[in-house]
């Protein structure tokens, strides 16, 4: 049974696979090579676990007791006595690798190894470490506490008790599980960002402004946020790393990145995160920049 969890990134992904491990009674050590960013993450885990006492999700009694499961920390030597460690850093490929390579040796034989990606490929990632018969895809949605889905995906090498330990901690989570076959992008992301990729099409081609797009979806497809919204919620970089994923997986043209997308980018407007996006948070109400 898992009781001690290791996560790798203590951004928005990172700190919310602690919060709902911490509130499941398991001891959590939560590393990144920021320490600024591990002070901002516990803040905002007390934040978020506030937020549910006031919705009375939780008691003040489980948040203190979760908050004491949390250690953090600047090495990966602190993860050696963890059951799994969940990688929760930047979505590029070789970044992850390089993890996985300096955290394999460190930890006991037994420990499972899982990934947070989005989309890249599970048995590409295993095959950077040691055991890649330990090694799965728990891809959580964001924000994690809220979020009722992970993803599961197997690697060619997965094992079924690797599987099946992973699958029965999402349930303690009190996640359901969808399985997704390791292609580019698994399930839900293969979906959702080619439709918002489209979405930027839209406003890039002049078809609708910022504002008619995010109406139209939200009103006429009954989404609870626009493609646009959306976008800078996940992040314009994250955005675009997975479209490049599938582009680059799938050699198909219809998952090429918007050229909108990419100047974007390269503006530095990511969204939400840098207060500009498709909208300007400089103010309340965000307002469209096009």
């Amino acid at each position: 049974m898992i009781e001690k969890v290791g996560v790798i990134g203590a951004g928005a992904m990172g700190n919310g696979i602690a919060h709902v491990c911490a509130l499941a009674q398991m001891d959590v050590t939560l590393v990144d090579i920021n320490e600024v960013q591990l002070n901002k993450a516990l803040e905002t885990i007390h934040h978020n676990m506030d937020r549910q006492i006031r919705k009375q999700l939780i008691t003040e009694q489980d948040r203190d007791a979760a908050l004491k499961r949390i250690q953090v920390s600047l090495t990966y030597d602190a993860l050696k006595n963890s059951d799994i460690v969940i990688e929760a850093a930047t979505e590029k490929e070789e970044i992850k690798k390089q993890i996985m390579k300096t955290v394999s040796p460190l930890l006991k034989p037994s420990a499972m190894i899982a990934s947070n990606t989005s989309s890249i490929s599970i048995t590409r990632l295993g095959a950077a470490t040691d055991r890649p018969a330990k090694f799965i895809g728990i891809h959580f949605m964001n924000p994690v506490p809220v979020m009722q889905l992970v993803e599961l995906i197997r690697g060619l090498a997965t094992d079924d008790e690797t599987f099946n330990a992973a699958k029965a901690l999402a349930e303690r989570l009190g996640k359901t599980t969808a399985t997704a076959e390791d292609f580019p992008a698994f399930i839900v992301n293969r979906i959702l960002l080619p439709m918002i990729n489209e979405a930027i099409y839209t406003l890039y081609e002049g078809v609708g402004s910022v504002d008619s797009i995010d109406t139209a979806m939200r009103l006429g497809a009954n989404h609870p946020m626009g493609p646009l919204e959306l976008a800078d919620f996940i992040g314009l970089d994250v955005c675009l790393s997975v479209m490049q994923v599938l582009y680059d997986g799938l050699a198909d043209s219809k998952y090429r990145p918007c050229p909108l997308l990419v100047k974007y980018v390269e503006a530095g407007w990511l969204g939400k995160k840098t207060k500009r996006g498709f909208y300007d948070y400089s103010s309340e109400p965000p307002t469209p920049t096009r």
